[in-house]
């Protein structure tokens, strides 16, 4: 595949660094936070502050990305980023930092991702043929699954050795390796690039253009509320309660590092098999694996040993990744490439951008209802809302390959069906997960 492929090749790698860069950040920056004598409250506003811009940016992101080329936003993005951490790292290990400052340069971090993601999800299209893209995102999430796993361990030791600074260095300079690779690459021409940005209408048309793209589908659409509920009711379990319970009962984080690890390790084989998979119905299989995915909340409060849970979290792991390989696949494939950006920029805002109102909620739910009545409830409400996408025609029946294309079958767009009509001029596909 990278072979085959060398525009893909020049972004996994870049990617694949930054994505490893990602996962040891999300373990210093909270300890960069402590270490200026932040307390727990600095903590979860320094957290906040990088995923507000999401709410507030991802769909401005998502529009640029379909006027501009979008490895040129994307390298944009990733110097932003570069500056943000190395100046991050030089304030901690001068000794300089305060809070207020890595809030601040948060916020900047955040923006600049809020632009980054649409226009990811929409540039591979552009690196790889459409034949080849389930396998291109099978690729990209096995990275970053695996990063999910070596990650933190890598963060740990760097923090420890060279401190929080140390480990934002690091960082940065994978921000720095991935712009250098970004440069290098040469996409193929957009349907969006062959009309001058300016001249393709204003700001809120275009926006109201993605809008029709997503309303006009009723797989994606019904697929984003999907995305929706999985991200803010069935995560807060993983992310909030999880933790809770395994401090109450299983005896701390040790215990819960089992249960996390085994997740990794089920997300790493979901997308080997999602790179080898091949299915018809792909949206059908998606969905069955994301009520499988639903399952998280109630494994957790099950009261079973740890050796069955951790197991259960990877079966779970096994289906997260069959999920979004396939969603993203099934978007990149069937909406037009000059709308991509806009749609995924609406998948951003729903996953990313509402998340954290999950988060906020459970402890408050659990602090009424109980822990394990609030699991069991997350999960009585996300595996139906998970089942009943396959009571969706348009879902149950998309097909693998949009009409007009290799292995496709020919024919017209059907909204019904969510076959765009656009796709087919171009050779190639992207993702971002």
């Amino acid at each position: 595949m990278l072979r085959d492929e060398p525009h893909f090749a020049r972004l996994f790698i870049g990617q694949s660094l930054s994505v490893l860069g990602d996962r040891v950040s999300l373990v210093a920056v909270p300890f960069a936070v402590l270490s200026v004598g932040g307390s727990a409250s600095d903590v979860g506003l320094v957290a906040a502050a990088g995923l507000v811009p999401m709410l507030l940016f991802t769909l401005v992101g998502g529009v640029w990305a379909d006027r501009f080329p979008r490895h040129r936003i994307m390298l944009a993005s990733d110097v932003v980023r570069f500056a943000v951490q190395g100046l991050i790292a030089v304030l901690l290990l001068t000794g300089v930092a305060e809070v207020p400052h890595l809030a601040l340069l948060m916020l900047v971090f955040g923006t600049a991702d809020a632009f980054f993601m649409p226009a990811s999800t929409g540039l591979t299209p552009l690196v790889v043929g459409p034949d080849r893209l389930r396998e291109a995102n099978a690729l990209r999430g096995f990275v970053q699954s695996s990063a999910l796993v070596l990650g933190p361990a890598l963060a740990g030791g760097l923090v420890a050795v060279a401190g929080p600074g140390g480990a934002l260095a690091l960082d940065a300079l994978t921000f720095a390796v991935s712009a250098a690779f970004l440069a290098r690459l040469r996409p193929r021409e957009t349907a969006s690039e062959t009309v001058e940005g300016a001249a393709a209408g204003s700001f809120l048309a275009e926006l109201r253009a993605g809008w029709v793209q997503v309303r006009s589908r009723s797989w994606v659409w019904s697929g984003l509320a999907g995305v929706a509920v999985y991200h803010v009711v069935v995560l807060p379990s993983v992310y909030v309660l999880g933790p809770v319970l395994a401090e109450q009962e299983w005896g701390g984080a040790a215990s819960w590092s089992v249960v996390v690890a085994a997740f990794g390790i089920g997300a790493v084989v979901g997308d080997v098999c999602a790179y080898r998979l091949r299915t018809a119905r792909p949206m059908a299989l998606a969905a069955a694996a994301l009520a499988v995915a639903s399952c998280q909340a109630v494994i957790i409060g099950s009261g079973a040993s740890l050796v069955l849970i951790a197991v259960l979290e990877a079966v779970t792991g096994i289906a997260v990744s069959l999920f979004f390989v396939l969603w993203e696949t099934a978007l990149q494939t069937h909406v037009p490439e000059k709308a991509l950006s806009r749609v995924s920029s609406y998948d951003h805002l729903l996953s990313g951008g509402l998340m954290p109102v999950g988060l906020a909620l459970a402890g408050p739910v659990s602090a009424s209802l109980g822990m394990r009545p609030t699991l069991y409830a997350m999960t009585v409400i996300a595996v139906p809302a998970a089942l009943a996408l396959l009571c969706v025609p348009a879902v149950r029946r998309l097909p693998a390959h949009a009409p007009g294309t290799a292995g496709g079958s020919g024919g017209g767009s059907g909204t019904g069906t969510g076959t765009g009509t656009g796709h087919q001029d171009m050779i190639g596909s992207d993702q971002a997960r």
